[in-house]
């Protein structure tokens, strides 16, 4: 706590994230069992899962996140959400080849809450480009595809591992085509805690963090490829492919849900705060990797924060990358850690790059 919070740490006067990069299928599975009809409290981030939650039919998502910036793509998405159909929305984010999204753009601006629609009149390129290849971290992916892959393997491997789905011998297509020495050593540079810290992330994003980066991250994604369909996968195409594509659409924007999500926008409420602050009562909590940021100490206080504005029953999740945060000790008589529920879903989790997935359930 001595280093002062996060937002007085690293900067969050711009869009580090144009898309979420959490499998919201797990997410929605974990909370499942308390959403309906109830309210959630979440990281809002780009706003990817902060709308994939509205499949459960809560009755509230209250979307909070320390950064402006953030909150200016979920409310360019709610807009986007309203005024267009499936195929242009898919355009104009970024997924779909358009001649021009600056003219969409125009459609929704005035949809937009005035400091929203400051933000991006301020930032037409960011539109130009898809608001979903906007972040920071998606230039700091982009460039890996772009500069580093093509060092290591020609385009027709880079497709081949794209295509890999169940039934293939994906772990022999690692170790035979993928699994160079080359690979190995670029990937352990650009995945580093120096240059993901600076390029892709905030170097106070891993003050807490212990050991080598690259190695762990490596060691999960040889884990994905040799575990999970790449095919299918909408994070790993992102990567590959620069971008989300069609065939491999993170929950929100999938053609089953997105009926639903466009009926439950004007159950979304933007927040600009810290989670913690948020006002009221809640069933279920997505909480991203907030407290990978935290020194423990001030992880319990926040933990304790959100306790307070948590129903009997209710249930948090959140993702570890590369700090562990679990349940502090002082709430055991508190909350309940669903262990092998948690453990379940973090088998299939498509974000392969979190260490763990933490499910957790306040007591009667």
């Amino acid at each position: 706590m001595s280093r002062g919070a996060i937002e007085q740490r690293a900067a969050f006067d711009f869009v580090r994230y144009g898309a979420v990069w959490e499998d919201a299928d797990v997410l929605c599975a974990a909370l499942a069992p308390v959403a309906r009809g109830g309210r959630i409290l979440s990281i809002a981030s780009a706003g990817d899962n902060a709308l994939a939650l509205l499949t459960l039919d809560p009755a509230e998502v209250v979307a909070a996140d320390l950064s402006a910036a953030q909150l200016a793509c979920v409310e360019l998405r709610l807009a986007a959400l309203r005024a267009l159909d499936d195929a242009a929305l898919l355009g104009f984010l970024g997924v779909l080849p358009v001649r021009d999204r600056t003219i969409t753009y125009g459609r929704l601006r005035g949809a937009l809450p005035a400091d929203a629609r400051d933000f991006w009149d301020a930032h037409p390129g960011d539109i130009a480009a898809g608001v979903t290849r906007s972040g920071k971290f998606e230039r700091y992916l982009h460039a890996f595809r772009r500069y580093v892959l093509p060092l290591v393997h020609s385009e027709s491997t880079i497709r081949a591992l794209a295509l890999l789905d169940k039934g293939q011998d994906q772990e022999r297509f690692y170790e035979r085509r993928w699994n160079n020495r080359r690979w190995r050593l670029l990937f352990r540079v650009f995945f580093s805690r120096f240059v993901m810290g600076r390029a892709g992330r905030d170097p106070e994003f891993f003050a807490e963090v212990q050991g080598a980066v690259g190695e762990r991250i490596l060691a999960r994604t040889r884990w994905a490829i040799t575990r999970l369909p790449v095919r299918t996968n909408p994070y790993f195409r992102a990567i590959l492919e620069r971008g989300f594509v069609a065939d491999a659409l993170p929950r929100w924007l999938r053609p089953e849900h997105l009926p639903a999500v466009r009926d439950r926008l004007d159950r979304v409420r933007p927040l600009l705060g810290p989670v913690e602050r948020a006002g009221g009562r809640f069933d279920a909590f997505n909480l991203s990797d907030v407290f990978e940021y935290m020194p423990v100490a001030e992880c319990a206080r926040v933990y304790g924060e959100l306790l307070e504005r948590a129903n009997p029953g209710a249930r948090l999740a959140y993702w570890n990358m590369l700090a562990p945060r679990r349940r502090p000790a002082a709430f055991a008589d508190r909350v309940r850690e669903c262990h092998d529920e948690a453990e379940a879903l973090h088998a299939r989790d498509r974000a392969w790059f979190y260490d763990a997935f933490r499910l957790e359930e306040v007591l009667p």
